[in-house]
């Protein structure tokens, strides 16, 4: 379950989303920048921090989900992010 605003949504009412299609939003191939973690798509697209589809040595288009221990933050600041779909 994930909130949204007041609404708390499952899993799976988000459109999944293939790593094909995460892929392809990597800030270079596409307008869109999206990023993966714990099976959750994220849509970095307006973050200044994801500009070009790099935010430090991560890139977007990738599940980011093993790569959190490297991080200076928690998982917390995901929740800062717009969740667009699953990864499936």
């Amino acid at each position: 379950m994930v909130k949204i605003g007041r609404a708390t949504v499952t899993m799976s009412e988000f459109p999944a989303i293939t790593r094909q299609q995460l892929a392809l939003r990597n800030g270079q191939d596409k307008p869109e920048v999206w990023i993966a973690y714990k099976g959750q798509v994220f849509d970095v697209s307006g973050s200044r921090l994801w500009r070009d589809g790099k935010h430090y040595e991560h890139w977007a288009g990738q599940d980011l989900t093993d790569e959190l221990a490297d991080a200076p933050h928690t998982e917390e600041v995901f929740k800062r992010l717009k969740q667009i779909g699953r990864l499936v």
